[in-house]
């Protein structure tokens, strides 16, 4: 096996207070720890650290500097730990004077292994620039994983991306408060599915968001979905599945990632690289 066991935390920040919400995680890690010590790595939702009052107030205001203040005092409660931290996503200020919606790493170590941002804003309710790339990192003798937030789940081309990097787990930090839930959850699993890898989509639990967070296993089958409120999701993810999936199908049959890789020097993908017809 190549475990990976993971803490999710679907959770709520302290509205509008973003630094008792980074001292909340900070009381909080060690408790949800102690409940599972052979956690290696840990996840928030996307906005977390915003703090931000629903509805969400898009504005530079809680935008920090990256690195700066805020991910030295995030890389010392990872050090502190000793678990890989995903501390959801933050409003970043870029040197442009763009504010991107990025997803920040850190090793067990404390350093800031990478940052990603957003691909796909919510648009025309977001008002994030997008970034544009994608973001995969190395956690050691046990696999990579690829880096999505919220809506860019809703794009098959990003898991598809990130897989073709080499990721076999997707973390998907959400921050959903609309109807379409329901929507997000049938996308988590179609891009399992798809790419035969493991999706963690953690939405804010009420009242940020609408809960119901999922991890689903690389056959598109829901290990485990949340309700509505508060909750330290856990869970170990064996990444030797996606190997076992990609060689003898899933349920035994459909080997559709083995397939494709196979023939795809062979295939023209055109829609990827022609204009569209209009």
């Amino acid at each position: 096996m190549r475990p990976l066991p993971i803490v999710a935390l679907q959770t709520v920040p302290v509205f509008g207070d973003p630094e008792a919400t980074l001292e909340r995680l900070r009381d909080r890690l060690p408790r949800a720890l102690a409940m599972a010590p052979a956690t290696r790595l840990v996840l928030l939702p996307e906005l977390h650290l915003a703090a931000l009052s629903p509805p969400l107030e898009q504005s530079a205001r809680v935008a920090v500097d990256v690195p700066g203040p805020t991910t030295d005092a995030l890389g010392q409660i990872a050090r502190d730990a000793g678990v890989w931290l995903v501390p959801g996503t933050v409003y970043e200020r870029g040197d442009d004077g763009a504010v991107h919606n990025t997803c920040l790493v850190f090793s067990p170590d404390g350093e800031l292994v990478t940052s990603y941002r957003k691909v796909f804003p919510w648009e025309p309710h977001e008002k994030s620039a997008p970034g544009d790339c994608f973001t995969v990192f190395d956690i050691p003798d046990v696999g990579r994983l690829g880096l999505c937030i919220c809506y860019d789940g809703s794009f098959p081309e990003t898991c598809r991306q990130l897989a073709w990097m080499g990721a076999e787990v997707v973390l998907q930090p959400t921050l959903t408060t609309t109807t379409d839930r329901e929507t997000e959850l049938v996308t988590a699993r179609a891009n399992a599915i798809f790419n035969q890898i493991y999706v963690v989509s953690l939405n804010a639990a009420a009242p940020a968001g609408l809960g119901r967070s999922v991890i689903v296993d690389p056959e598109g089958i829901v290990r485990y979905e949340a309700g509505s409120a508060e909750e330290a999701i856990t869970d170990v993810l064996d990444l030797d599945a996606v190997t076992r999936v990609r060689e003898y199908g899933t349920f035994g049959v459909s080997r559709m990632w083995d397939q494709f890789e196979r023939r795809r020097g062979e295939l023209r993908l055109s829609v990827y690289d022609e204009p569209s017809v209009r």
